[in-house]
C-alpha cells in the first residue's frame, strides 16, 4: 500500500454493533477509507448505504457478496464466526487483500489453514483486539513466570448471554500465555469444567470458568493463589470500543506487511 494514500478498509457484519462502530471510527480517520461493507444476504440492510443509521450518505451499499465488496480494499475487518471467515479468508487470498481477524472459536485445523494463507497474504489474528486486554496478557506472562509453583492458576470470564462459544477466546489466549511462561501445554493442564466429586486439584492446572449473562461485554480475571495470598489481574470491557480502536491499529500496522501471520503484540510491539 502507498503510504500517502489512504488504507481502504472493507468490514463484515455492517449492521452489527461492531460492525457499526467500526464505520463510525472509521469515517472518523483521516487515513482510513470505507469502501466495502459485507452482511448476510438475509440481512434487512442488504442494499441499504452502510453509513445510513449515521444519517448520512457514504456510496458505500451493504452488500452479501465479499468479492464485490472486497473488490476496492487493501484491508478486511472480520468479526464473525469460524465458517463466515474461511470464506471471507479464500476471498481475500484470491484478491490479495489483507485481513483483521476478532473472530474466535477456530478449530485447530482452521487456525493451520489461515497460517498457511498468510505466506500469501498479511493477517492480524488476535482472539481480543483491545489494547487494555493485550496489556494484561503481557502482565499475565511476567506474572505466570514468578508464580510457577506454589500457585493455583484459574481464570474466570464473564459475557453476554448471546456468546455462543465457551470459555472465551480471550480467556483461551490468557490460558495459553500462562502456560507458555511456565513451559506447559494448555492442552494438557487445562481444566474446563469441574462437577460432583472431582477429589483434591491436580498441581500444575489452569482451570477455566464460564459465566453467561445479561448484556456483560467482557469481563476476564486471572487467579494465582497460594498459601496466605492471592493475586488477581483483571480486565473489564464497558464498551466494544475498544475493539474497534484496536482493530484500526490493526489495519495500520498492516500498510507496509505483504505476507505473515500476526497478533496485536506485534501491533502494540509488547514482544
Amino acid at each position: 500500500m502507498n503510504s500517502t494514500k489512504k488504507i481502504a478498509v472493507a468490514l463484515t457484519g455492517a449492521s452489527g454493533r461492531m460492525g457499526r462502530m467500526l464505520i463510525e471510527i472509521i469515517l472518523q480517520s483521516s487515513d482510513l477509507q470505507l469502501v466495502g461493507a459485507i452482511d448476510l444476504p438475509s440481512s434487512p440492510v442488504i442494499g441499504n448505504d452502510a453509513t445510513g443509521f449515521l444519517g448520512k450518505a457514504s456510496g458505500v451499499s451493504v452488500v452479501a457478496d465479499p468479492l464485490h465488496a472486497l473488490k476496492q480494499a487493501d484491508v478486511l475487518i472480520d468479526f464473525t464466526r469460524p465458517e463466515g471467515t474461511m470464506e471471507y479468508l479464500s476471498v481475500c487470498k484470491k484478491l490479495g487483500v489483507k485481513m483483521v481477524i476478532g473472530t474466535t472459536g477456530f478449530t485447530a485445523q482452521q487456525k493451520l489453514d489461515i497460517q498457511e494463507v498468510s505466506k500469501n497474504i498479511s493477517i492480524v489474528m488476535a482472539p481480543n483486539m483491545s489494547v487494555g486486554v493485550n496489556v494484561t496478557l503481557k502482565l499475565l506472562e511476567v506474572a505466570a513466570k514468578a508464580l510457577s509453583s506454589d500457585y493455583d492458576t484459574e481464570i474466570i470470564e464473564a459475557h453476554h448471554h448471546h456468546k455462543v462459544d465457551a470459555p472465551s477466546g480471550t480467556a483461551l489466549k490468557m490460558g495459553e500465555v500462562i502456560a507458555r511462561a511456565q513451559n506447559k501445554d494448555l492442552s494438557e493442564c487445562a481444566v474446563y469444567a469441574r462437577e460432583g466429586h472431582t477429589g483434591p486439584r491436580k498441581p500444575g492446572t489452569i482451570g477455566f470458568a464460564t459465566v453467561r449473562a445479561g448484556d456483560i461485554v467482557g469481563d476476564h480475571t486471572v487467579l494465582f493463589a497460594g498459601e496466605g495470598e492471592r493475586i488477581e489481574i483483571t480486565h473489564r470491557s464497558s464498551s466494544r470500543s475498544n475493539y474497534a480502536q484496536g482493530s484500526v491499529r490493526a489495519v495500520r500496522f498492516l500498510r507496509d506487511k505483504d505476507s505473515g501471520l500476526f497478533d496485536m503484540f506485534d501491533v502494540l510491539k509488547l514482544r
